[in-house]
């Protein structure tokens, strides 16, 4: 009889997402967490060129080496979430209008190769434009500004681009009013849904502009978690024990386990976004996860796993693939600055992963966004993320300060089963399925 239930749960929850509420209110009741929902979907993907899916791909890659690069500088312990994405946006305003050895830093770093300025306005163009409309059940909006001293002009083309491309129509204003740092702040504030409510602590008067983008998210999970479930549970830290309260639901969801961690693929909406969390095996630390992705890149999430018997060594390839997971996952927030990194701030972070010359005030060659040269005086990210029974919510603001300087140089019939509590620090990311585009990277250490 159990068996004939759980068997009807299954088949009834594959409909879940069509059903109206009176069809829900039919389904049998099999207990607190004990029927099996459902959270396979089916994509529909953006579309990229060739040249552009190399750029997602390469680009993923700059998000993994700067989540590595934050996880190595930052030694406080502390939970932390960055969007990358948002860091390339500012980056790629800036990049328009360079030359050289610095545009070639700009590019190779950001995953972008010697693909060109155009290509790169294309390529930024073609994700602000597409990407909200994969999933109409997820909000998601990508915005970019930029406020310029009223001292200053930009060249033409320069404001022609920012324009085109994306979408930052240049405001001149008075840096020496002080309601300039409330006009500021108070567009990161209404483009995050007040989830940033400022990214400036005070307007540098001799400054030419200020480069902002900000991305929000917010999305449904496909199977959201009943609160009635939700209970506090231990969570082990690296340095002990503490209590935090466990979401936890039985579902159909792409699983995959390798010699470091385990993974699981939790969907948002119609399956075109999700959020992969990765959860250190036995032995393995966060460290061990995030190095693994710097190394091998998110494709490295699945690979080869190696098993030993009789001294004989056997690799198998692992990819995820369906199972009935037993899930629980913290509800949580976390919210990240930059400026607070202990041991660093976002230019040291970019510096170390190759970017130099765009920082230099003597050798930055960015001739073309105003009549005088300019170079990165600071660059600074704010991001924060909201994870509960209902799904999540996400929002990052970048800034970059240029001043200018002299001139130089079917239900399937059976699943295997797997047990997934997210009872001890790990790693994730939030990305959208068929470009593989990552919005936020992230580690939850329980503090």
């Amino acid at each position: 009889m159990k068996k004939s239930l759980l068997l009807a749960a299954i088949v009834l929850s594959g409909a879940m997402l069509s059903c109206s509420s009176s069809d829900e209110d039919e389904i049998v009741d099999l207990g607190e967490v004990k029927k099996v929902v459902n959270m396979l979907s089916e994509a529909k993907p953006i579309q990229l060129t060739e040249a552009q899916m190399v750029f997602a791909n390469d680009n993923n890659q700059f998000t993994l080496n700067f989540l590595q690069t934050v996880n190595e500088t930052d030694q406080s312990g502390k939970s932390f979430i960055y969007s990358p994405l948002s860091i390339t946006y500012v980056l790629g305003m800036v990049n328009d209008a360079a030359t050289g050895q610095t545009e070639q830093e700009l590019e190779q770093t950001l995953g972008f190769h010697e693909g060109g300025i155009q290509a790169v306005n294309d390529y930024c163009k073609n994700l602000i434009d597409n990407l909200p409309k994969v999933d109409e059940k997820v909000t998601l909006n990508i915005a970019n500004a930029i406020f310029l001293n009223k001292e200053y002009t930009l060249k033409p083309q320069f404001e022609q681009d920012m324009q085109t491309y994306y979408d930052a129509k240049a405001e001149a204003l008075d840096f020496n009013a002080p309601e300039t740092l409330d006009h500021i702040n108070d567009w990161c504030s209404e483009k995050t849904k007040d989830m940033i409510p400022t990214i400036l602590d005070e307007i540098d008067p001799d400054a030419v502009s200020y480069l902002l983008n900000a991305i929000y998210f917010k999305a449904d999970w496909t199977s959201k978690f009943d609160q009635k479930n939700t209970k506090e549970e231990t969570f082990t830290t690296e340095n002990g024990k503490t209590k935090l309260p466990l979401m936890h639901q039985n579902v159909l969801i792409n699983y995959v386990k390798n010699d470091i961690f385990s993974a699981v693929n939790i969907p948002y909406g119609n399956g075109m976004w999700n959020m992969t969390v990765m959860l250190p095996e036995e032995g393995k630390t966060t460290d061990d996860v995030i190095n693994h992705l710097a190394t091998f890149g998110i494709n490295g999430i699945e690979g080869s796993s190696c098993e030993i018997e009789d001294g004989i060594a056997t690799m198998s390839a692992v990819t995820f693939s369906p199972y009935e997971v037993d899930l629980k996952l913290p509800r949580y927030e976390t919210s990240s600055d930059t400026d607070q990194i202990d041991g660093g701030n976002l230019i040291g972070l970019l510096q170390k992963m190759g970017i130099y010359l765009a920082f230099d005030e003597l050798q930055a060659e960015i001739p073309n966004m105003c009549e005088r040269p300019v170079y990165i005086e600071m660059m600074r990210q704010k991001a924060k993320i909201k994870v509960n029974e209902e799904g999540s919510e996400a929002a990052a603001v970048t800034v970059a300060e240029m001043k200018e300087f002299e001139m130089g140089p079917s239900i399937p019939p059976e699943y295997p089963k797997a047990t997934f509590h997210a009872n001890r620090p790990f790693v994730y990311v939030i990305r959208e399925a068929s470009s593989g585009v990552i919005l936020f990277v992230g580690k939850f250490t329980g503090k």
